[in-house]
């Protein structure tokens, strides 16, 4: 990994870069996964690198749905496992929720991979090796454990495709996405859209888990039954409109 002086004024970006690219080079994320990141990074810019209100909203919603459901899992792909594979674990531990990899570029060696990575980073159980049962979706993310995501209530799917967002929440699961991109696919399909860094948004959750963890079901029910997801959207949307405005106003541009 480069040696980045932690006084370099994108410090956290450019650590985030070179996770992705040891990810490549150990063989746990795909080379198409460095484009993702990098897409995602630019929306971060626009939405101000921090945690908005209505996101920390989202965020509260989601344990709230996790602490509540009967088989929570916690879907992993290429990326997050490079990039946050201790907060994984962490929140699958706080939460009582499973693990599970699943890949649109697939093979049996980098599931292996990232399965023992995440163990590696303080994973229990890890789902997603017995690719017993599938999705109907022409593509390997169709790929699923019959215990995991399959039978799953809730999914959590931080940076995920469209496609099999779309097909889960058809099944009947309460989805939930982390995504910067507010009119992605998956952000306008998902249930529940968390548009948020992904490092900010799993320390966000471990910490609402552990204060929620307390909470009556009636008080949970409560945070889920007042959550509203086109809100959540509008505001990522009316956030970034005005961080461009601003950032125009203070360089003397004009916005037509």
């Amino acid at each position: 990994m480069t040696d980045i002086p932690k006084d370099h004024p994108r410090y956290e970006s450019l650590i985030t870069r070179e996770r992705i690219v040891e990810g490549v080079n150990i063989g746990i994320t795909s080379k198409q996964g460095l484009v993702a990141q990098g897409r995602g990074e630019a929306f971060d810019y626009i939405i101000g690198e921090k945690t908005t209100k209505s996101a920390a909203i989202a965020e509260r919603a989601a344990v709230a749905n996790i602490l509540l459901a009967e088989n929570a899992i916690i879907s992993v792909n290429g990326n997050t496992a490079a990039l946050v594979p201790d907060l994984m674990a962490a929140l699958a531990d706080v939460t009582g929720a499973r693990l599970e990899v699943n890949l649109f570029h697939r093979s049996d060696a980098r599931v292996h991979k990232i399965i023992e990575h995440l163990k590696a980073h303080g994973a229990g159980v890890v789902l997603g090796g017995k690719a017993d049962k599938r999705l109907d979706l022409s593509h390997d993310r169709a790929i699923v454990d019959e215990e995991g995501i399959f039978s799953a209530d809730v999914v959590l799917v931080p940076l995920e495709d469209g496609d099999r967002c779309q097909k889960l929440v058809e099944m009947g699961k309460t989805v939930i996405t982390i995504d910067l991109n507010p009119l992605s696919r998956t952000a306008l399909t998902a249930n529940i859209t968390i548009v948020d860094n992904v490092t900010r948004a799993l320390k966000n959750m471990i910490q609402f888990t552990k204060e929620m963890k307390t909470h009556s079901k009636d008080e949970l029910q409560e945070v889920v039954d007042s959550f509203n997801n086109d809100v959540t959207i509008s505001d990522a949307l009316y956030t970034m409109q005005e961080n461009l405005k601003n950032k125009a106003e203070e360089k003397g541009l004009t916005c037509v």
